[in-house]
């Protein structure tokens, strides 16, 4: 019937989008068995994939959040830039100079940042949810897919800085709270920090995608790479 293929394509493509919980891992290693032997580009390639469906369920979740519990007038607000994310965290290249003159390092170090400071928000926020009343199944299973999928592109990222610079991770101080970093509007108090919260991993997310594929593009065609 119908229903049974739909049924059938759903549960493909959750298969699918779990079966990339392993696709960060490095199970191949040279003979000494100390570092990973794929190459830097299938590596890359690897992140870019798992950076696009983070970004995507991200999207997701918050456009569902959204029609379940916040007002027309609150989403409108909100798309005007109503809300205080975390892009201080780290500083966005505004000219195709300035993209030309940051290193790899850089942006490795930037994307780690980055994938570090929301891996605790996004489990507080997965909590927060579970106590709503009427939260969808739906939201739930993306928020914990987004949370599971983080980490496993943490250790993707830091395969890369092995690598590439040679280097382990960062030592980051623990996570401040959210509430220093999103400003909410007269409104449920959760609900809006959990909200604004989405909302700005939404936009963290497609920061760290956006620097993968420039970082893919400098090995593959270092003159023509922009952010633009």
């Amino acid at each position: 019937s119908v229903l049974q293929v739909l049924m059938g394509i759903l549960l493909c493509s959750v298969n699918g989008l779990l079966g990339l919980g392993s696709a960060l891992d490095c199970s191949d290693r040279d003979p000494t068995g100390t570092r990973c032997s794929i190459s830097v580009e299938k590596l890359l390639d690897r992140a870019i994939q798992h950076a696009e469906l983070i970004y995507r369920m991200s999207d997701e979740a918050r456009t569902l959040f959204e029609e379940m519990f916040i007002p027309l007038s609150i989403s409108a607000y909100q798309g005007h830039g109503g809300n205080s994310c975390t892009s201080s965290l780290v500083h966005i290249p505004t000219s195709k100079m300035e993209i030309q003159q940051i290193s790899d390092k850089w942006l490795l170090h930037s994307i780690l940042i980055l994938v570090q400071f929301w891996i605790d928000p996004l489990a507080d926020l997965q909590d927060s949810l579970e106590r709503y009343d009427n939260a969808p199944s739906a939201l739930l299973s993306k928020t914990r897919w987004m949370s599971t999928k983080l980490m496993n592109l943490k250790q993707g990222v830091l395969v890369l800085m092995s690598k590439m610079l040679d280097e382990g991770g960062l030592d980051l101080e623990n996570n401040e709270s959210l509430a220093r970093h999103l400003a909410a509007p007269a409104m449920e108090e959760h609900v809006l920090r959990d909200y604004n919260a989405l909302s700005c991993f939404k936009k963290d997310a497609h920061k760290v995608e956006t620097f993968l594929k420039l970082l893919r593009c400098r090995h593959t065609d270092n003159l023509s790479c922009s952010l633009f």
